[in-house]
């Protein structure tokens, strides 16, 4: 009897330990959405810290819903972070103008984004049921590309085999 109680006392701990490793509902990767209707912490960034100009008589006018000096710039701050200077131009960087001209020797599409979005999205309709995304909340986008997907460690091996080097790749693993 008591061994039949042990048993059952066992099996019901380890039933409250399986039900607690359910899936998460809401995996904040692939749902930038917040589903909440408090604020996205996300979507809040701090302002820049206030600085005084060198020379006071040549501030310029202020604009009513112009930029502020202190006013975020996060394409300009990712340039700096990665090395570069806030001010750059809105042309191409002397250095890049070869590579710029080879990638567009075929011509450029405009608005290619959003028609390679709307295909995707179609496609993902038609071909890998976006009913389950809707009704059970399964995210079959990586099932949905999985024949397409690049093996990286197969494609590391090749080259490695054929000389090249890469000094970005994890090293080999030895045993």
């Amino acid at each position: 009897m008591r061994a039949a109680r042990g048993i059952t006392a066992v099996a019901a701990a380890a039933l409250l330990v399986l039900a607690g490793c359910g899936g998460d509902d809401n995996p904040r990767l692939m749902n930038l959405r917040s589903s909440t209707n408090g604020p996205d912490e996300f979507g809040i960034l701090p302002p820049k810290a206030l600085d005084l100009p060198e020379d006071l008589t040549t501030l310029p006018e202020p604009t009513p819903g112009g930029e502020n000096r202190t006013d975020p710039q996060p394409l300009d701050d990712a340039v700096v972070a990665l090395g570069g200077t806030a001010q750059r131009g809105t042309g191409v960087p002397a250095g890049d103008s070869a590579l710029y001209a080879q990638t567009g020797r075929f011509g450029v599409t405009p608005g290619i984004r959003q028609t390679l979005a709307g295909e995707d999205l179609e496609w993902r309709r038609d071909n890998n049921g976006r009913i389950l995304e809707k009704l059970f909340k399964v995210n079959v986008y990586y099932r949905a590309y999985r024949k397409d997907s690049l093996d990286q460690e197969a494609e590391l091996a090749r080259w490695r085999k054929a000389g090249a080097r890469n000094p970005s790749a994890p090293p080999v693993q030895t045993r």
